[in-house]
């Protein structure tokens, strides 16, 4: 493994869980269910047989609230039992999950949840687990600006310090930028996703509707991966 390229920071936007479903003549809980289960075994995986030390999961964008009550409320359901009892490999593989969001609009059962496994978890050191949960990365940004402008109106941050890495740790998590970002189901947009984040990242995307996309289409996508030529700007 340690001869092998990867990413520092892995992001999936884990897409086509509906559509998987209504091919297969299932509801798109069903689909939702079946996506949680296929990630489970990739975040076993990356954290068990890979050097990637931070993920990036897409669960829950800011706009998915404007989908059909009942799917909405699914998936929340969905949300606790992942945080309260699925992810505990995450736990055993020493792996820290943090949130990146707005908590508003959650319900009082979820945010429970992710303040129980953040704290479970809050002192382990092997990886990171960024769950992007009723995120938009355009909230992001005006999230951030608003805590930088609170902090130079109080007077604990001059103007002329703001940096790119006063930037960063006013983002609702300070983690490296994101290398290499994979959209499942052939959609070839980044709807919103850790838009400050990604500024020279590279991007698949594999036509797999995400609960197909297993290990050996991820170990396809990470070959796909290192043979890109990263020049950040450089000729």
């Amino acid at each position: 493994m340690s001869d092998v390229v990867y990413p520092n920071h892995l992001g999936i936007i884990m897409d086509g869980n509906g559509r998987w479903a209504k091919e297969r003549g299932l509801n798109r809980s069903a689909g939702h269910k079946a996506g949680a289960d296929n990630l489970i075994n990739l975040l076993d995986y990356i954290y068990k047989n890979t050097s990637i030390k931070v993920v990036s999961l897409y669960a829950f964008s800011t706009e998915n609230f404007k989908r059909e009550k009942s799917e909405v409320d699914y998936l929340m359901k969905l949300f606790v039992t992942l945080f309260n009892s699925k992810l505990e490999s995450i736990k055993k593989n020493d792996v820290k999950v943090v949130f990146s969001g707005r908590r508003e609009n959650l319900p009082k059962s979820v945010i429970d949840s992710m303040d129980k496994i953040t704290n479970d978890t809050k002192n382990n050191t092997k990886g990171i687990l960024n769950i992007c949960l009723n995120y938009g990365g355009d909230c992001e940004i005006v999230d951030m600006t608003k805590k930088i402008a609170k902090q130079v109106l109080d007077g604990s941050l001059n103007i002329e310090d703001i940096t790119k890495e006063v930037v960063s740790r006013n983002l609702y998590q300070d983690l490296p930028p994101l290398d290499f970002v994979i959209r499942t189901s052939g959609e070839k947009r980044i709807s919103n996703f850790m838009i400050y984040q990604s500024s020279y990242t590279e991007y698949d995307f594999p036509d797999t509707y995400f609960p197909d996309y297993d290990i050996k289409c991820l170990e396809k996508s990470l070959d796909c991966y290192r043979k890109r030529n990263r020049r950040f700007g450089n000729a």
